[in-house]
């Protein structure tokens, strides 16, 4: 049975000054609760009709589907939902090859590039503070799992690139084919936002211009 608190919580979620004011967020279907409970994350609680999760019992709570329904994001109710705690950033930076985001908005955009980076073996995605959250149930929703992967930060930028020694790549319509062009082992990549791409001041920390045909 889930509470009216539990609800008025979890409902609440939704909005991102509620998640960092709580420092949770939400994980829906089987996929995705399973590899943040095998992930750093620390569960919060768990909501299933049985626990097959092997999670303590004080942080398990028995639920139907009536009750799943009034608690998921979804259309449709998953047969588990559980509330996972949002893990302090650490500040050190990843090696190789670090994929930038520069004001993407579409939470199923920045879900997919995570899942992408996830599935590439880039270990860090760095975002712009006006980049969607990481959290909002529709990205977790869409990285499929591989939010326990993938070490999302939000950080200035503009300032970060300037003060990089690497080379930064940028997607651009008039860049060099990413097909032909051999890319370094380390650096930045940036994708830009959907409508308007990179913006004038990130682009002129540029080293190499790439474009995917």
């Amino acid at each position: 049975m889930v509470s009216k608190s539990q609800i008025k919580l979890i409902k609440s979620l939704s909005q991102k000054k509620y998640r960092y004011q709580h420092k949770l967020f939400v994980v829906e279907g089987e996929k995705g609760v399973r590899e943040l409970l095998d992930s750093d994350f620390e569960l919060f609680a768990i909501f299933a009709s049985e626990n097959k999760y092997g999670v303590s019992s004080e942080k398990f709570y028995q639920s139907s589907n009536i009750d799943l329904k009034k608690i998921s994001f979804l259309k449709t109710a998953p047969d588990v939902l559980a509330v996972f705690k949002i893990a302090d950033k650490k500040c050190a930076e990843s090696s190789g090859l670090k994929v930038v985001l520069d004001g993407v908005r579409d939470p199923g955009n920045l879900g997919t590039i995570i899942r992408l980076c996830d599935w590439f073996g880039v270990q860090e995605l760095i975002c712009s503070q006006d980049t969607v959250d990481c959290y909002n149930p529709k990205v977790v929703q869409a990285t499929m799992g591989s939010l326990s992967r993938v070490r999302v930060r939000y950080a200035d930028i503009l300032e970060m690139l300037r003060d990089s020694n690497e080379f930064i790549y940028g997607t651009l319509l008039e860049g060099e084919n990413i097909y032909t062009d051999e890319l370094e082992d380390s650096g930045y990549l940036i994708l830009g936002n959907e409508a308007n791409g990179i913006s004038e001041d990130i682009q002129k920390t540029i080293t190499r211009k790439i474009t995917i045909p």
